[in-house]
């Protein structure tokens, strides 16, 4: 039987890889899709935002113990994954003629060549391949001279996944990133005020990747299929042409100290004020990456709110749904969380 392509969408938490592929999803051009979500957080925040793209249906499809998949009204699927990936492609590989093609959305630790080398598996490697991997690079960072809005963030966060080796600088998993990609997306670039300064954060971005791989501007996510899909590299097979600073390490020690939290409230925000309060809470706690739901007055539709750092973006997604109760939701991940002191704090 033929084997499905599988794009890997990998970059850093708020470089717009959910953007992406919920572009992908409102125009897949009649493609049966199949994504997987694999994120940082107890709630399935960004599985929830592609499953309300707009596509979906309300129905979810049970599969015993295994991993949740949500039927889509275009014929694709999604399934929201963090330590279930074998069992997940292998409850895909059972509908593969239901499927045209898969995409995995990495959470913004990962790096991409683990998860290329699972295709090895003889259980994976008969039903799947790795069409491609894309690497989104958030320009807007670049442009202010970093590689991620919240490096200290970012570095902190990947001590608390197991999955991941800790001790190599971010810049080195930048690097692994680029080396890894048959694809750059530099999003981000409608925010930077200069237009030579996104050309030379091209051009540079172009000298770190490997020969023959582009650098392609990307707005808000809109990028055509035809461009995103295809790669037919069967990445797998020639891992040994993109080197990783990780391929000779040993494991290291673990954090514990990293949480996440989700806080419910009934409770309904303006949305200003609301960002007023949250960077006053980012200065006073170690907290890293803020991301939900929010509940605003006289709106009949739901916000979404995203936060890295002192950094907040907003937009309204969908209409309420009469049978869920209009409640505000946010996950934070972060040092030492408390909720009932997050809860006082954003609620007073």
């Amino acid at each position: 039987m033929h084997k499905i392509p599988v794009t890997v969408v990998t970059g850093f938490l708020g470089s717009g890889k959910t953007t992406l592929v919920r572009h992908l999803l409102q125009n897949n051009q009649g493609r049966r899709i199949a994504v997987l979500v694999n994120e940082f957080g107890e709630v399935g925040i960004d599985g929830e935002l592609l499953r309300s793209c707009q596509v979906c249906n309300d129905e979810e499809t049970p599969n015993g113990s295994g991993p949740n998949i949500v039927e889509l009204a275009n014929g694709c699927l999604c399934c929201t994954v963090q330590e279930e990936f074998f069992p997940t492609m292998q409850e895909l590989l059972k509908r593969r003629d239901e499927i045209d093609c898969i995409v995995i959305e990495t959470s913004g630790l990962a790096l991409p060549k683990p998860l290329v080398q699972a295709f090895h598996w003889p259980e994976i490697r008969t039903g799947a391949t790795v069409d491609g991997v894309v690497t989104v690079v958030d320009g807007d960072a670049l442009a202010q001279g970093r590689i991620v809005n919240n490096l200290d963030a970012l570095h902190t966060q990947r001590q608390a996944d197991d999955s991941l080796e800790h001790e190599t600088p971010i810049e080195e998993l930048f690097e692994d990133q680029l080396a890894c990609a048959d694809m750059v997306l530099l999003a981000k670039t409608d925010v930077i005020q200069e237009e030579d300064t996104c050309s030379r954060i091209q051009q540079w971005l172009q000298q770190q990747t490997s020969t023959g791989v582009k650098v392609v501007p990307c707005h808000h996510g809109q990028i055509s299929p035809d461009i995103l899909l295809g790669f037919n590299a069967a990445v797998e097979d020639n891992l040994d042409s993109r080197p990783s600073h990780h391929d000779q390490e040993e494991e290291h020690d673990h954090d514990d100290n990293i949480n996440s939290i989700c806080i419910e409230l009934e409770q309904t925000f303006d949305p200003n004020t609301l960002i007023e309060r949250l960077q006053v809470l980012v200065q006073q706690q170690e907290i890293y990456r803020i991301k939900g739901f929010v509940a605003v007055p006289n709106k009949a539709m739901r916000l979404v709110l995203h936060g890295v750092g002192q950094r907040f973006d907003q937009f309204y997604d969908r209409l309420w749904q009469t049978s869920e109760p209009r409640l505000t939701q946010l996950v934070f991940i972060g040092q030492g969380l408390d909720s009932h002191h997050i809860t006082e704090a954003i609620s007073a």
